[in-house]
């Protein structure tokens, strides 16, 4: 298993990602199209 380094996200960023989702987009392919790991993502 590779370990990533560790990512900051700004504010917009992170409203982006939660427009993107409560617009149906899943996120499984919010995941893949942004390099994101399951985690980053949960919170």
């Amino acid at each position: 298993m590779i370990k990533r380094e560790r990512r900051t996200f700004i504010a917009e960023f992170k409203k982006q990602m939660v427009e993107l989702y409560q617009n149906g987009k899943t996120k499984r392919a919010i995941i893949d199209e942004y390099d994101l790991t399951p985690s980053s993502l949960d919170r």
